[in-house]
């Protein structure tokens, strides 16, 4: 997995007021940028006591973690009771709205504990509760009652994190082209569209510190205007914007007809951002739009120096703002030079997947997206990789370490768009390969997320390795099978380990995400194997996403009944409502619990502009536990910052989890997902 660091802090002094917040923006280096849901937004976090008489709650302090979102009626279902002390032995019932008990059993042993609070954690197994209703878990004797869950349908779960995870990417959107949201909202950063290019910047260590007195032309004005903001701040990033726009293609390809609408848009919005990025006449892949932070002289600042609404950027004409107003372009590369292997291949595949999905409807826009696949793809420094990697400016912004995942992600998806319209393919098949053997022959620990496609890339490879006539290449299926069967095994031996059963250490930076990646993985290995070794693993981890984890706080904002309330996220904080209770925010998946030490700083305070939201009053410290912590508040950005490859795993785990559902999705949408189709076929 890989090891994020922070980069370093200081404070911000605007207009004589000094903010004590991070200066930098992503889950490794995450900065204060802002955001917030109303602080009323949804319910508060549900009382597992709710009920319980005066003299029971002195005696037990214990709440019950259940998956708020609903488990599937067919799946295995578990809750987790969290209490003062062991109730191995208690009876316990699933009872329904009408008081009808449904299901009866009785408490086993504790498994640990979890803080000094809650000394006992004890696992309880509800999957014999198959009947769809609304129900709840009561622990009778000790007075401990859950919130209320539905059992229900899996189109009613997954299809869920897809809109939703959709509609916060239109969220997302920059520039003219704004989609309807709940949001007032108004056209953004139109100076993008004649943006100058600009030579990298001297940074401070681990920091997006700029040392130089001032940035440097390299070059001349490009039209960068549109794509998504990467986070709750306002820069774009390609790095990030490729993987987003690989995940839409992905789940729109997964789900075929029954693809939603908006699912394909924003896949082909995030694909015309990309195309601006990409300057395949001089062979010129920009990098990102927008810094950071200011300088260290204080002579101009940057996008976390501020905290405002994003239309507001177009008429600063503060001296100190002009690279907000008008912000700065960065390139990966100089012209028809070599470029970061990493970035070629993510970015490639987004094309070949746009080439793919137009193949049979638009075949001249086809054949210019598998061009500019192929002519990017042509330019990957895959003999002299850089050291680090380039991802952005500064590279801790997302300190990535792989990119044979990327090429062979990239390669594969070629292959396939070559295959389709009627161009030879072969060679693309016969390299992803390679990549693929030197990979698996070098494992990382790392899974499917925004750092490691390797998931991804079997997946597409095993379709090429069916779909594109070719040469015997250096490995099979089985061969990628056995990848994916080793990074799920990852996963289950550290759900295992959990007390609640989250997949991943949750001391570590991108938990939500990581685990949003091994629901993927389980339904692509069981669509390309038919083996549903690991369904009952993807319910475990469904289920601490979704409200099992100690703090009780889905992933994902409007999804169950306590979802994160205070977001830093800027438009959610300044144009949604503090007092009507909107989602203002829906399908934001938040970074989710994080190593207790990234809070040794404290939150700070608040910056300027920002609405105060906190939800201090929760008390989710009281849960803190095994070096991990989970604040709801705007100015953590550790824990609570959503960006757009968290929501996007999310997206591709309902996407993937749809189409494992042969009832939802016909087998022949991809051939190589046909349940039981034998390895090697």
């Amino acid at each position: 997995m890989v090891t994020r660091r922070r980069v370093s802090t200081r404070g911000a002094e605007r207009d004589g007021s000094v903010v004590a917040t991070p200066t930098a923006r992503r889950r490794a280096v995450r900065r204060l940028t802002g955001a917030v849901l109303a602080c009323g937004l949804g319910v508060g976090l549900t009382p597992a006591v709710a009920g319980a008489s005066a003299s029971a709650s002195a005696a037990v302090d214990g709440v019950v973690r259940v998956n708020q979102q609903g488990y599937l009626a067919g799946e295995r279902k578990t809750a987790t009771l969290m209490s003062s002390h062991a109730l191995s032995g208690q009876g316990f019932v699933v009872e329904d709205r009408s008081g009808r008990v449904r299901l009866r059993g009785t408490v086993p042993a504790s498994d640990g504990a979890w803080n000094s609070r809650y000394r006992a954690v004890q696992r309880l197994d509800l999957t014999a509760l198959r009947s769809p209703g609304t129900y709840r878990v009561v622990v009778r004797g000790a007075g401990v009652t859950s919130g209320w869950f539905p059992v229900t349908r899996s189109d009613d779960v997954f299809r869920e994190l897809v809109t939703k995870g959709v509609a916060f990417d239109r969220l997302q959107r920059d520039g003219d082209d704004l989609a309807r949201t709940v949001l007032p909202r108004s056209a953004s950063h139109l100076t993008d569209r004649s943006a100058q290019v600009y030579a990298w910047p001297d940074m401070e260590e681990d920091s997006d510190v700029i040392t130089d007195h001032d940035l440097t032309p390299s070059g001349g004005t490009v039209d960068v205007e549109g794509g998504w903001f990467d986070a709750g701040d306002y820069l774009k990033f390609t790095h990030s914007a490729a993987y987003a726009d690989v995940v839409l293609y992905t789940s729109s390809e997964l789900l075929g007809s029954a693809a939603p609408a908006a699912l394909r848009q924003e896949a082909r919005y995030g694909l015309g951002w990309l195309s601006k990025m990409w300057d395949d006449r001089h062979g010129v892949l920009y990098l990102q739009v927008g810094i950071g932070s200011g300088n260290e002289d204080g002579t101009f600042y940057g996008d976390h120096d501020l905290f405002r609404l994003p239309q507001a950027d177009d008429t600063d004409t503060s001296p100190l703002d002009r690279y907000v107003s008008h912000r700065p372009v960065f390139a990966a590369n100089r012209a028809g030079q070599k470029i970061s292997p990493n970035l070629v291949g993510r970015v490639g595949a987004a094309f070949a997947l746009a080439a793919q999905a137009d193949a049979r409807t638009d075949r001249p826009r086809a054949l210019r997206e598998l061009k500019k696949a192929q002519d990017l793809y042509a330019l990957a420094a895959v003999d002299d990789p850089p050291t680090p990697l380039v991802t952005a400016l500064p590279n801790a912004f997302y300190p990535e370490d792989t990119w044979r995942d990327d090429m062979q992600l990239g390669a594969a998806q070629i292959a396939v768009a070559a295959q389709r319209l009627g161009k030879p393919g072969g060679a693309y098949v016969a390299d992803a390969a390679r990549f693929a053997k030197e990979r698996i022959a070098a494992p990382g620990d790392d899974t499917l997320n925004l750092y490691d496609v390797g998931a991804l890339a079997d997946v597409a490879l095993a379709d090429a390795l069916r779909t594109v006539p070719g040469r015997t290449v250096a490995v099979d299926r089985a061969d990628l099978t056995a990848d994916l069967r080793r990074q799920l095994r990852l996963g289950v031996r550290a759900s295992h380990e959990d007390l609640f059963g989250a997949p991943v250490d949750i001391d570590q930076f991108d938990a939500n995400s990581h685990a949003f990646g091994f629901i993927t993985t389980a339904a692509l290995y069981q669509r390309l194997t038919g083996d549903t070794r690991y369904a009952g693993f993807a319910s475990d981890v469904r289920t601490w996403l979704m409200g099992g984890d100690p703090w009780g706080v889905t992933a994902m904002v409007g999804v169950g009944t306590r979802f994160p309330q205070c977001i830093q996220h800027q438009v959610a904080n300044l144009a949604g409502s503090l007092t009507g209770g909107r989602d203002v925010a829906v399908g934001a998946v938040v970074n989710g619990p994080n190593g207790a030490d990234n809070f040794d700083g404290g939150l700070g305070g608040f910056q300027d502009g920002m609405r105060r939201c906190t939800s201090a009053s929760d008390h989710l410290d009281r849960f803190d536990g095994k070096g991990s912590r989970f604040v709801d508040d705007v100015r953590s950005w550790q824990t609570d910052e959503p960006a757009l490859d968290m929501t996007g795993a999310a997206i591709l785990a309902g996407a993937s989890s749809l189409a494992a559902a042969p009832r939802t999705v016909p087998w022949w949408v991809r051939p190589w997902f046909r349940p039981g189709a034998a390895l090697g076929s």
